[in-house]
């Protein structure tokens, strides 16, 4: 692999560490960039939380088509299995070591909360977006249950009151292709106003299949969004503004992998399945938003929002041109959230104080031809246990493995679940002396989940014939007949029906304090500590067919934040430093039946810290420079699990897709004539791809230094560009499938030109 970690420094010069929060490109001092996420508006530099904020300016200037385009450039935070989710401060979206149900970062668009099957080929193009905030560390007193390490905030542009009109067309050298439109203004001067957005993408895919005479990875999409504000002259306190998305996709599967078995897999990416790959998702969101200020000092506002999406996922197990295993899942969810809040901005006081209500009705079908691994050790022991020697515990356990590897099982499943939630929170800050404020906040939440489960499994091969191996009354004959009985015995045991659990609840106490001291007038650092949380669930264990119920896990934040401006606010320089210490983990145990017994569990302690650095530096309205560093350790400090009679600590190891390390840096120019050019790069270190005592010894996702520009043309009312992704064609191994010739690759280097006009 190629390794151009020196090329940040060569490429952009003397860059500063700093930030991704490009605010409008040119300003010199910086203009002001606005902090949404938290409830109140705040500028990022009066924001002690670490936030990364990526502008419409930014999106453009970069050539930013989705969200995974600003996560890759964003310090302490990094992609995992191809772009399926993320990790902040290395703790994965979904989960760190299997366990849990719940997300521990979700993503808000509009104000409604996603799904985290949307990460991937959901409605996260960047097209007519006005800004992204990736929230960094706990946001559990303002945001809930599912943002134990962090959030990220996605606001589509709003409507307005003078009359635009915009398109966008774009082609790659890959076969990529779009074509995108947005338009709005006034429908009722200074008191109605509209704005709609299309975007159609289509990409010929870069994975060819031979052996369906398709490519693995082509993608056919669209999104639709609207919006509408109303601000009545009859009542100009009241506001209301609502939002719609649709959007549809068809790309390929969530893991795409391409064979590693050929002369150079990152030149012929070849995908060999005969079962279709693919990865078809629909989303309907809304979001209505309703504000009231009831005076300068104090407002109302409520946020109501639904969104209804169906992701079908179609897979080849064994991923060759032999129908050996292969499956399908039809997921539904449905959400609805209703917030209340009440904000006050007074002279020494300003916080909010709220109301939320969730509930998340979930389905789950799933349909398959499964190879379970045939459990050797299992059947050692059960011969043993009838009186057989070792010696002959182990000859027969390997005839038997010779004969049936694995067990080939038909199974289809439904399992549904629904969440509700309730919560009361508040966050506020207090003039204690003219330069000093205290901080702080709480969350009471409470929860209810239900799960049902219900599962059919078949036999699908044939078992061995215990006469070939031996005579009737033999040893071996009696062995092969009682385990083939024991094969049948597991594959009946994984069908069956949990009825509907009883409902389990959850209630947490969520505090927040902390201290903010303004040394000077553009100086200040803040010391805060809080509470994070992820509620507790029902754990579905598929080779038994059974619900089980696990509690929640805790973590307590420990971070020290230094937000300062100089040269008349043309620098600014931001850092933030944490510990975090996390108990009750909710960990993925196997019971021992085979790979499929597993469950969650409580039985994970851990903690991580690390920093992040950010600035950004406009000299004149021609130039500006950005980056940012982040550095990040993981270590589980007690994880122990048991697989039926064998115990493993897990304790020392590091949490997966956790790079210690992670880099970008970017430039603008800006020429009288009209051209203007943009030059970023973004490094990660190396990383683990699993948890456990031998992670070392299993292939890591690969260190990379991605370079990306645009250069171009702007006019009055058109411009073109031309971009070019990962420009030295860096190749990087995100994931290599244990036992299988198969990964999952990094992109190559793309070349694209934009063409843009404007009304």
């Amino acid at each position: 692999m190629k390794r151009n970690f020196a090329l940040l420094g060569a490429a952009l010069g003397g860059t500063l560490l700093g930030s991704g929060a490009l605010a409008q490109a040119g300003g010199a001092p910086a203009d002001i960039v606005v902090v949404r996420g938290e409830k109140i508006e705040r500028s990022l530099q009066d924001t002690p939380t670490s936030v990364d904020v990526t502008t419409a300016v930014q999106i453009e200037r970069e050539s930013l088509q989705e969200l995974a385009d600003i996560l890759q450039r964003t310090a302490n935070v990094a992609d995992t299995y191809g772009g399926s989710g993320f990790t902040i401060r290395g703790i994965s979206n979904t989960n760190v070591s299997g366990g849990g149900s719940s997300e521990l970062t979700t993503v808000y668009l509009d104000g409604a909360p996603l799904p985290s099957r949307l990460l991937y080929n959901g409605p996260l193009d960047l097209w007519d977006v006005a800004q992204v905030e990736v929230l960094r560390g706990p946001q559990s007193t303002l945001q809930g249950r599912n943002t134990l390490a962090g959030a990220v905030i996605i606001q589509s542009r709003e409507p307005g009151y003078d009359y635009e009109a915009r398109a966008r067309v774009r082609a790659s050298d890959v076969g990529e292709r779009e074509f995108a439109i947005a338009a709005g203004g006034p429908l009722l001067d200074d008191e109605l106003a509209f704005r709609i957005a299309y975007e159609d993408r289509q990409a010929d895919g870069i994975v060819s299949n031979p052996v369906r005479n398709d490519r693995s990875d082509a993608l056919d999409a669209y999104t639709l969004r609207g919006a509408l504000l109303w601000e009545p002259s009859a009542l100009p306190a009241f506001s209301a503004r609502l939002n719609y998305l649709r959007s549809e996709r068809e790309g390929g599967y969530v893991y795409t992998y391409v064979r590693t078995d050929t002369a150079n897999p990152f030149d012929d990416r070849i995908d060999l399945s005969d079962d279709v790959n693919a990865s078809d998702t629909s989303t309907d969101l809304a979001s209505l938003t309703l504000g009231y200020d009831v005076s300068d000092r104090l407002s109302v506002t409520s946020v109501t929002s639904f969104n209804e999406a169906q992701v079908i996922g179609r897979y080849d197990g064994d991923l060759t041109a032999q129908s050996l295993s292969y499956g399908m899942r039809d997921e539904t969810y449905e959400t609805t959230t209703q917030e209340v809040r009440l904000s006050y901005g007074g002279d020494r006081l300003e916080g909010v104080l709220g109301a939320f209500y969730s509930r998340r009705i979930a389905d789950e079908a799933t349909q398959s031809l499964t190879n379970v691994e045939t459990p050797g050790n299992t059947i050692q022991g059960l011969l043993l246990g009838y009186g057989a020697s070792p010696a002959q515990a182990a000859f027969i356990t390997d005839l038997y493995l010779q004969a049936l590897p694995v067990i080939p099982v038909d199974f289809s499943s439904q399992a549904d679940r629904e969440i509700e939630s309730y919560a009361l929170f508040g966050d506020a800050s207090y003039q204690l002396a003219p330069r000093t404020a205290l901080v702080f906040g709480f969350r009471y939440d409470r929860e209810e989940h239900v799960e049902t489960l219900s599962q059919t499994t078949d036999f699908a091969g044939t078992y061995p014939d215990p006469a070939t191996y031996g005579a009737p009354g033999s040893l071996i004959h009696t062995a092969f007949q009682a385990i083939n009985g024991g094969v049948a015995g597991i594959v009946a045991q994984a069908g069956g029906q949990a009825p509907a659990s009883e409902p389990r609840e959850f209630e947490a106490f969520l505090p927040k304090l902390g201290v903010t001291h303004d040394w000077t007038d553009s100086v200040a650092t803040s010391f805060i500590v809080q509470r994070g949380y992820r509620s507790g669930g029902l754990s579905t264990n598929i080779a038994r067919a059974s619900v089980t119920p696990y509690d929640p896990e805790f973590t307590w934040n420990y971070e020290l934040s230094l937000r300062s401006s100089w040269f008349d606010d043309a620098l600014t320089l931001n850092a933030n430093a944490f510990y975090i210490d996390w108990t009750e983990q909710q960990v993925s145990v196997n019971l021992g039946l085979n790979s499929y017994d597993t469950q969650t569990l409580n039985a994970g302690q851990s903690h991580v810290y690390g920093f992040e650095i950010e600035t950004r530096y406009a000299p004149s309205n021609r130039f500006d420079v950005y980056a940012s560093l982040g550095h990040t350790r993981t270590e589980f400090d007690e994880f122990t699990v048991d697989v039926g009679q064998t115990g493993s600590d897990f304790s020392g190891a590091e949490f997966a897709y956790a790079p210690h390390w992670t880099v970008s840096a970017g430039a603008n120019y800006n020429w009288d004539s009209g051209l203007t050019a943009n030059l970023n790069a973004s490094h990660q270190s190396d990383a683990f791809t699993t948890v456990g005592v031998n992670q070392a010894d299993r292939p890591k996702a690969d260190a990379r230094t991605l370079l990306n520009g645009r250069f171009g043309y702007r006019g009055e009312r058109w411009g073109a560009y031309l971009y070019a992704q990962n420009l030295l064609d860096e190749e990087y191994v995100e994931y290599v499938y244990p036992g299988r010739e198969a990964a999952l690759l990094g992109r190559p280097r793309v070349f694209g030109i934009t063409l843009e006009a404007e009304l």
